[in-house]
């Protein structure tokens, strides 16, 4: 008998973010909204390949190319078919200059930055343009006062939009947490410092600031845009940051590591940083949506990355020109909306799955 019997094992916890994942899963709305985040992050990772007119990757005189790379960067555009004086125009030109041609097309043959025209695929009209572009089955979203598929705009705008909000909060995260960590840990006249510079950056009005900087720009571009928000939107991480370092710097283990001769900027990193990361991500989560809601709001009022750069806002900016054409307000509308409340619904799924008091509170 003893010997048919087998010793219990202790469950093994998966630790405090496998635990957080869990409680996250618990909440359908979050759950959701962080499978339509990752939807839009494939759309933008295939933008090209969903919607454009450049090969996806066509083999011409014996070499393969990936032309619809420019979408991404220009200069990604092999310089052959400028040589060969293609003009952006591949379908007629691919045959024409090299009969053993062939080439993978996108699902969608539209192009983001410009109308479609007559014969550009064989057997196709041109793209209608102003009135006459209202969505149909060869345009399902419509198309603009040029003649330039809204889908196709759309989809190249995801792009625009997931990149404005990592990379711009990704700057004010590091900015903020820098300085936040060196006002919690270091106290004193570190603090002060820190805390004024952070005060007097609230008081200004981010989005006066914005529209200020991007008039004394001489060339305006999408990144230089994210680097004005990024700089201007650090400040509530940096506050949040400094409460959880003061919170943590008296803590047992940093007391352990400190006796043991650990020095300030390995307790910052190795201790203090990823026990107070949990916290410091939700302000950031929202911060991707407050972003991508800044640059909108810029491009809709025309200060937003010029053309040919694709953006919602951008859409919007066109439907003043005029109002009749409804499909330039919903669509890209809907899209900021669906997006914006998504990384809201993100932040407050995390925030109730890394904050106990929360949980407590609920129960």
């Amino acid at each position: 008998m003893e010997g048919s019997m087998t010793p219990t094992q202790p469950m093994r916890s998966g630790g405090f973010w496998a635990e957080a994942w869990r409680r996250y899963r618990r909440r359908p709305l979050a759950l959701a909204a962080l499978v339509f985040v990752g939807w839009l992050a494939v759309v933008a990772l295939f933008a090209p390949a969903i919607a454009g007119t450049k090969p996806v990757l066509c083999r011409y005189k014996g070499h393969l190319y990936a032309p619809c790379l420019a979408f991404f960067d220009r200069r990604l555009e092999p310089a052959v078919f400028a040589r060969d004086r293609f003009r952006g125009t591949y379908p007629q030109n691919l045959k024409e200059k090299d009969p053993d041609s062939w080439a993978i097309w996108p699902l969608f043959f539209q192009d983001p930055y410009r109308a479609v025209r007559e014969n550009e695929w064989p057997g196709r009209p041109a793209n209608p343009a102003r009135d006459e572009g209202h969505p149909s089955a060869s345009h399902p979203f419509g198309t603009d006062q040029y003649g330039v598929d809204v889908l196709a705009k759309m989809v190249h705008g995801t792009t625009v939009a997931l990149l404005v909000g990592f990379v711009s909060m990704g700057l004010a995260g590091t900015i903020g947490i820098v300085i936040g960590a060196l006002g919690g840990y270091c106290g004193g006249w570190v603090d002060m410092v820190t805390s004024r510079f952070t005060e007097i950056v609230m008081c200004i009005p981010t989005l006066v600031l914005i529209l200020a900087l991007t008039a004394i720009i001489e060339k305006p571009s999408i990144w230089k845009t994210m680097a004005i928000i990024g700089a201007t939107g650090w400040t509530g991480i940096a506050r949040l940051t400094r409460g959880e370092f003061l919170r943590l710097r008296q803590s047992e283990f940093v007391m352990a590591a400190r006796a043991a001769g650990a020095g300030p900027v390995r307790i910052m990193l190795r201790h203090i940083l990823p026990n107070a990361l949990a916290p410091i991500l939700v302000p950031i989560t929202f911060g991707i949506a407050s972003a991508i809601l800044t640059e909108s709001a810029l491009s809709f009022l025309g200060f937003g990355p010029p053309p040919p750069s694709a953006s919602w806002g951008s859409l919007l900016n066109d439907a003043r020109s005029n109002y009749s054409m409804w499909w330039l307000v919903v669509f890209p509308g809907l899209a900021i909306f669906l997006t914006v409340l998504s990384y809201n619904l993100i932040g407050e799924g995390l925030q109730e799955a890394t904050d106990p008091r929360l949980r407590e509170a609920r129960k």
